[in-house]
């Protein structure tokens, strides 16, 4: 089964967290902003929401700097 994030296919072997998915794409779940099928998903739901098949992802990585 695949996500879309960001515009690309990505297989996902089964459904799994948010922050499981972040984790396995190499990105902190702390350090990103997410948007999960058109809603904004609050950090501290990236644990109890479920990423499926079909799903399409929008994920931003947040940068500091002066």
């Amino acid at each position: 089964m695949t996500v879309t994030a960001n515009g690309r296919e990505v297989p996902l072997a089964e459904a799994c967290s948010l922050t499981c998915f972040l984790e396995a794409q190499g990105l902190r779940p702390r350090s990103v902003v997410v948007e999960l099928n058109g809603e904004a998903v609050a950090p501290s739901e990236f644990d109890e929401r479920m990423v499926q098949a079909g799903d399409r992802l929008e994920i931003v990585q947040i940068v500091a700097g002066g």
